[in-house]
């Protein structure tokens, strides 16, 4: 099959080596060792086109948003509007007024759980999460909880790292307010039949969140074929800058929630007594945006969109599964998640059961591997493997079969040195 470029979309097929050449941090080495960096669902790289776009608008275009008149003004304001234009296509063709820029996934879902989530949520109702939310889908709702006297209810995970459907009914109830769940698990790799969950949610007269930092970078992600009610991810986990992060919500819940910030630009008028809110999605972006960042989001989109996500995720399967039947071969490792690539994302943890995971971090950054080592945000599902932490690869675009490759090599010197073998 033919490979492509940034610039060939009909392709199908993916080529990370000539896609590698976009990344100048790849050409780095540490330890003096060529870097490979396996640390993905954390945050990715950065494209030369996105790292322009940020030099490109600090040197050319630099301007707060929506407030002037002046050319730099419209010109920021422009390019900043444009991306949320681009970001409300990326998920679906939805309405721009239902794209809030945040700061983050983190941002986003707390914006939820104080803006519509205090408003919501009362004593007895309940709220469904599952045991493998990441801390930022997780701590919000325990604040909630106890602040309202709300309960907490989790849908278990089977052996493998899949949900456990087949109590649903009793664990989405009547009285459920909100069912909040990871689209694509960050130590499990596990993606979730959200389309499912959001069907059950709204049967009871739940609305349903959706924690999508995981999965909008390497999946095709329609949240109106969802039907999430809000939508969560950030740009830096898709090759964008840190610091922007996007909600989506439906216009008629956001219509009825109040502002999570005050001050400047979230504002229609303003008396001594009294004050009005701006339309969506502006009543919810109190005070100067991320400007730049957001900005230089859009060709980050760009890449992807010339990419095609579904090449994006045929490659991450192809090289998911590669990596998992290579570390197989290593009898002392433990890895965690579905075995079939068709239910799971490029995130692969794993532990030695003689090595612990961060002194094994450790021995592969002295081999130039870049890996993440701990709980990964999500300490009550490590008690629920059993495990403290484990270290964590994960894949993206520009990563190769070879890359793999050393990374089992790695894993393999660092059992000698430890261990003696």
């Amino acid at each position: 099959m033919d490979t492509i470029t940034t610039s060939k979309k009909e392709h199908k097929q993916l080529d990370p080596m000539i896609l590698r050449d976009d990344f100048p941090i790849l050409n780095r080495k540490i330890n003096g060792k060529d870097l490979i960096y396996l640390d993905n669902a954390a945050t990715t790289q950065k494209p030369w086109s996105v790292i322009e776009s940020l030099r490109r608008y600090y040197e050319y275009q630099n301007a707060n948003v929506h407030r002037g008149l002046h050319t730099l003004a419209e010109e920021a304001t422009s390019a900043f509007e444009n991306t949320r234009e681009k970001v409300a296509q990326f998920i679906g063709g939805v309405k721009t007024e239902e794209i809030i820029y945040t700061r983050g996934t983190t941002e986003a879902i707390n914006l939820v759980a104080y803006s519509w989530g205090r408003k919501n949520i009362k004593e007895g109702d309940r709220i469904v999460l599952t045991e493998m939310e990441h801390h930022a889908n997780l701590v919000p709702w325990i604040v909630l909880a106890k602040e309202t006297g709300a309960e907490l209810r989790y849908i278990p995970i089977d052996v493998d790292g899949m949900l456990q459907m087949d109590n649903l009914d009793q664990i989405i109830a009547p009285d459920t307010k909100l069912v909040s769940v990871t689209h694509m698990s960050n130590v499990l790799g596990t993606i979730n039949p959200v389309k499912e969950l959001a069907e059950r949610a709204h049967a009871q007269g739940a609305l349903m969140l959706v924690d999508g930092a995981q999965s909008v970078p390497h999946l095709q992600v329609n949240v109106k074929d969802i039907d999430a009610d809000f939508y969560a991810f950030s740009a830096h986990k898709m090759l964008g800058p840190t610091g922007v992060g996007i909600l989506y919500g439906k216009e008629e819940i956001l219509e009825n929630m109040e502002p999570f910030n005050y001050g400047g630009e979230m504002i229609s008028e303003v008396r001594f007594d009294h004050a009005d809110w701006n339309s969506l999605p502006w009543k919810f972006e109190a005070g100067t945006p991320n400007i730049a960042d957001a900005v230089a989001f859009a060709p980050a989109l760009d890449y992807l969109n010339d990419l095609g996500m579904e090449a994006v995720r045929e490659h991450e399967k192809e090289i998911t599964a590669y990596a998992l039947r290579r570390l197989s071969e290593l009898k002392y490792l433990r890895v965690f998640g579905p075995t079939d690539v068709k239910h799971r994302g490029g995130a692969v943890s794993f532990i030695d059961r003689e090595i612990h995971p961060h002194d094994l971090a450790t021995f592969l950054d002295s081999r130039g591997i870049a890996v993440r080592a701990g709980h990964h945000c999500a300490q009550p599902l490590a008690k629920r493997l059993g495990v403290v932490s484990t270290a964590r690869a994960s894949f993206y675009i520009y990563n190769t079969m070879e890359e793999v490759d050393k990374l089992v090599e790695a894993l393999k010197e660092a059992r000698r040195y430890f261990c003696n073998e």
